[in-house]
């Protein structure tokens, strides 16, 4: 790793952070983590679960807490999960000592990934203007990543490649 401790993956749900993460911790031969399967495993509850059981506030807490422990680690890969990067306090350790990635699709593409789907508890009430207005919301604080990877018309080769090749540079 260079000048920075970790890769640390953002974006909408959806978006690809744990299957991206997971191949370039296994291309750099570096540990990953995913926030979302660490908190999961760690209340031993599935996350739309925690919702319903606890509420956001709490799982909100919980995840900040978790993501700044596990952003201790070096030479590590990181998905966060969607919400994650909203926290101030993951984001500014995030940008102050990290390389953050923010995975970017078309509002379209997302919105296809995500709707109706009982495993996203943020996503699966909201109609599609709702939804995309989150999207429009979060991108707002997903710009402030170091790098921002367009991955429409890419396949997972192509995005891991990109970011090898950024990280590598780096």
């Amino acid at each position: 790793m260079n000048s920075k401790e970790n890769i640390v993956f953002l974006g909408m749900m959806g978006s690809g952070k744990s299957s991206i993460g997971f191949l370039i911790s296994k291309e750099l031969n570096l540990e990953f983590f995913d926030t979302d399967r660490v908190i999961e495993k760690k209340l031993n509850l599935k996350i739309p679960q925690i919702f319903q059981d606890k509420g956001e506030k709490f799982f909100r807490e919980f995840e900040e807490k978790i993501t700044l422990q596990i952003l201790k680690n070096k030479n590590s890969v990181i998905s966060l999960g969607g919400g994650t990067f909203l926290n101030k306090n993951v984001r500014n350790e995030i940008l102050k000592n990290h390389n953050s990635f923010w995975l970017k699709w078309n509002s379209e593409t997302i919105l296809k990934r995500v709707q109706n789907n009982p495993k996203r508890p943020i996503a699966f009430n909201l109609t599609n203007i709702e939804l995309m207005k989150l999207i429009k919301k979060r991108s707002i604080i997903y710009s402030k990543a170091l790098y921002s990877i367009n991955c429409d018309g890419l396949s997972k080769k192509q995005i891991v490649n990109k970011i090898k090749k950024i990280h590598e540079s780096d």
